[in-house]
C-alpha cells in the first residue's frame, strides 16, 4: 500500500498563496470565504509544524557537531 506524502512546507506556502489570492479577490462568497479561511488556517498549523520538526533536527545537529569537537 502506497503512503501519502505529505507536503513539504514549500508546497504549503504555495497552497497557502492561493488561498490568500482568493480571499483577497473579493469574489468569494461568505461561506466559500470561510472555508478558505479554515484551510488556510489548517495549512499555516502544517507549516508551523514542519517548522519545529526542522529546528529540532537543526538543534540535534549542532549538538552533535559540539560533541564531535
Amino acid at each position: 500500500m502506497e503512503q501519502e506524502k505529505t507536503p513539504g512546507v514549500e508546497e504549503t506556502f504555495e497552497a497557502l498563496e492561493k488561498i490568500i489570492e482568493q480571499l483577497e479577490g473579493g469574489d468569494s462568497s461568505l461561506e466559500e470565504s470561510f472555508k478558505y479561511y479554515e484551510t488556510g488556517m489548517k495549512l499555516v498549523k502544517r507549516c508551523t509544524e514542519q517548522i519545529d520538526r526542522v529546528e529540532k533536527q537543526i538543534r540535534i545537529l549542532a549538538e552533535e557537531e559540539i560533541e564531535d569537537e
